[in-house]
């Protein structure tokens, strides 16, 4: 999984970006410090594989990860090679999400490129530029489609589905609000349009403000209720906090929290609506020589999920001995949970769950 921190310059991206993938990118008080993408790998973490490696006795315990790319910030006009546009654009198109950072507090000894702080105005100037991006490229796409279409027919629904995501980028508005059938959806994931990709708003708060309740501030409730209207995921995080919890220990961080009055980090928080966002579970295997777990989409059946090990298991696929991570714990190990009968044999239609522990059996 991909995600692009996105959002306007001095937000708090390239701190939230350092504090979650510990990879040091610059992070200055002036626009454009970042040109280049960065790009840093987090271990997705999940309790269900210590716990499954003690049981095992696993050599290795294996985390599934998500890239996170830190773009640089996009400024007004970005879609007409403002600040350095489309080069920002380009890089945004290969992101699986948008990470949209906003800044949700007051500091003025950190400048903001527009001279005040206003969430709503930083989210429409970031969106109209992904829209105006998006425009271009339909507007070019829907002339050329016009032209292929009179000497073949076929092409005619391809047609209709650009002029009706011309009208709703014309508004204002992006890809993502166009309601799609199965094939009308693959197409348009061809088109890799910037406003067809889903959304998590991150709201970047000061670090004396953080709490589970955000009501007292203004600036978060207002992005609370817009990413509500579109349908959009918000996490509320404190990039400073970030800092300091990612530079702990495991232990030491449980304790930082509970002083902090805090259920979870921010990063839990952001990979917990990523995986909402994206339609995303994992199943897990587990043995003497690896722990590890696998993500797939909600919804997927048996071979396929055995095929994201290797392609010859999905191949030869002939069953999936398979049991709910809950009842193996409870079980204590697989030779018990054997005895009881809480191992289940499923076939290629079985659709896989989240937390699903499995052996493929499969020839080829």
């Amino acid at each position: 999984m991909k995600l692009g921190i996105v959002g306007l310059p001095n937000v708090g991206k390239s701190t939230l970006f350092n504090a979650l993938t510990k990879a040091g990118a610059e992070a200055a008080n002036y626009p454009f410090a970042t040109i280049e993408p960065n790009i840093g790998v987090v271990n997705v973490p999940d309790e269900r594989l210590k716990k499954l490696t003690e049981i095992s006795n696993s050599s290795k315990t294996l985390y599934t990860s998500i890239e996170f790319f830190d773009i640089a910030g996009l400024v007004k006009g970005a879609s007409k090679g403002e600040g350095l546009g489309n080069q920002f654009l380009a890089n945004i198109r290969e992101v699986d999400a948008i990470v949209h950072v906003v800044r949700c507090f007051e500091d003025e000894n950190i400048i903001h490129v527009d001279g005040s702080v206003d969430p709503l105005r930083d989210i429409d100037n970031i969106n109209l530029e992904l829209i105006f991006s998006d425009l271009e490229q339909i507007e070019k796409r829907l002339s050329k489609t016009q032209k292929q279409a009179k000497g073949d027919k076929k092409l005619l629904p391809e047609v209709a589905l650009l002029q009706r995501l011309l009208e709703v980028l014309e508004k204002g508005e992006p890809a993502r609000t166009v309601k799609l059938n199965e094939e009308e959806d693959k197409l348009v994931r061809n088109y890799a349009l910037l406003s067809a990709k889903p959304v998590i708003y991150v709201a970047n708060v000061a670090e004396d403000d953080l709490s589970e309740d955000m009501s007292h501030n203004k600036y978060v409730q207002s992005v609370e209720e817009f990413a509500k209207e579109q349908g959009d995921e918000i996490v509320v995080i404190s990039a400073e906090i970030e800092s300091q919890i990612q530079s702990l220990e495991d232990d030491e961080k449980e304790l930082f929290l509970e002083e902090l009055g805090l259920s979870s980090s921010g990063l839990d928080k952001l990979i917990k609506s990523s995986y909402d966002l994206l339609g995303l579970i994992s199943f897990l295997t587990t043995g003497p020589e690896e722990t590890r777990a696998w993500t797939i989409k909600r919804g997927t059946k048996a071979p396929q999920a055995a095929g994201k090990i290797h392609t010859d298991i999905e191949r030869g696929f002939i069953k999936a001995d398979t049991i709910s991570y809950d009842d193996l714990i409870s079980a204590g190990s697989m030779a018990v949970a054997r005895d009881k009968g809480l191992i289940r044999s499923e076939g290629k239609e079985y659709i896989m769950q989240d937390g699903d522990v499995v052996v493929f059996k499969f020839n080829v």
